[in-house]
């Protein structure tokens, strides 16, 4: 259960600091709210909250935080199948703790704030163009590369001192890695669909926000949801694939 509350908590923390810098910069009298730096700001901010929910459940979980890097793990071997499910479940209950988490703090803004998809894109990914196949390839690429690369990560070495090994790591600073890639891969690719790259990342918040209260607000667009969460998935499934084929 260790594990479980892990993966709750640590993606927890990645929703409600990726959607709290989503809120501060796009919801209207916050402190940050700015259209001139919105993407910039948002990436990177996105970008830290992996980190800081990587150092917390990483230690518990092995800080997966997404369905698709645990899938990814299980194909490679690397992880337990009978897991997936549980992880999968406590990744999308910490989802949706971290965005109600970000509706608590950001209420007031949320009436102030006028526009319906506004309000929606605080929850989920909105596409600058909605055309469900192009939405859909971009969520499987951007998905693909960051998996493909993550794969590839290593932060432990080892030191050879005159005939003894000892085994050398980065610490907490390993979670910069995975940080920098999806930083990366968000700045070159996300221009389409914002990459979701996590299923649960959009999946639960989307949940919550078809359920609270908030004023105003518009449609959930169910219609759009399986781009967020069926691309991540396929583009995970080609590049764990492609990792074994590699190897």
């Amino acid at each position: 259960m260790t594990k479980i509350y892990g993966e709750i908590i640590g993606t927890m923390i990645l929703v409600l600091l990726g959607n709290g810098v989503v809120a501060n910069v796009i919801l209207s009298k916050t402190k940050g709210h700015s259209r001139n730096v919105e993407w910039l700001t948002i990436t990177i901010g996105w970008s830290l909250a992996v980190f800081m929910g990587i150092i917390v459940s990483a230690p518990y979980s092995g800080a997966h935080l997404n369905p698709c890097v645990t899938i990814s793990f299980a194909i490679i071997g690397k992880f337990n199948w009978n897991m997936v499910p549980f992880y999968i479940i406590a990744q999308l209950i910490g989802a949706m703790l971290g965005s109600l988490f970000v509706w608590f703090l950001y209420k007031d803004h949320f009436v102030k704030t006028e526009k319906e998809q506004d309000k929606l894109s605080v929850f989920v990914t909105v596409p600058s163009i909605k055309n469900l196949f192009s939405n859909f390839l971009s969520e499987v690429l951007s998905t693909f590369i960051f998996i493909f690369i993550s794969l590839y990560l290593t932060v432990e070495g080892t030191l050879f001192l005159k005939e003894n090994k000892y085994p050398i790591g980065l610490g907490s600073l390993g979670a910069l890695l995975p940080s920098l890639v999806l930083l990366g891969v968000v700045l070159s690719l996300g221009g389409n669909t914002g990459s979701a790259i996590n299923p649960a990342r959009d999946l639960g918040p989307r949940i919550i926000y078809s359920i609270i209260p908030i004023p105003g607000k518009g449609k959930s667009n169910w219609d759009y949801a399986f781009v967020p969460v069926l691309g991540p998935i396929l583009g995970c499934l080609i590049a764990s694939t492609l990792y074994l084929f590699l190897s």
